[in-house]
């Protein structure tokens, strides 16, 4: 079964960032889970049993640094990936910054 997850780590801060909405929609744009990063700034189980495709996954970043009282240049961050193997798991983690991101396929 396929599953997914993430992990949000703040660059500025060096810390896990808490409480970033995270939302995966299909390739049709249909909404197949919501979850809010944990303690640690994960989503250890985000959505399961996904199918061969091409997904997105949006972080509300606004929110987060808005939470923080932090000014921020991106409101969000989406980050499309394909999904080509029935079995593994896709872990996809975002470093975070109020003016740069990267994020890469993780394990």
């Amino acid at each position: 079964m396929k599953t997914l997850s993430t992990h949000v780590l703040d660059a500025m801060t060096g810390t896990p960032a808490v409480g970033v909405g995270v939302t995966v929609t299909d390739t049709s744009g249909g909404t197949v889970a919501v979850a809010c990063t944990d303690d640690d700034g994960r989503v250890t189980s985000l959505a399961t049993d996904l199918t061969v495709g091409v997904y997105r996954l949006r972080f509300d970043t606004g929110g987060y640094f808005a939470a923080t009282d932090v000014t921020a240049f991106y409101p969000e961050v989406v980050i499309a990936f394909e999904i080509t193997d029935t079995v593994e798991h896709y872990h996809v983690p975002l470093l975070l910054s109020p003016f740069a991101y990267s994020t890469y396929r993780g394990s």
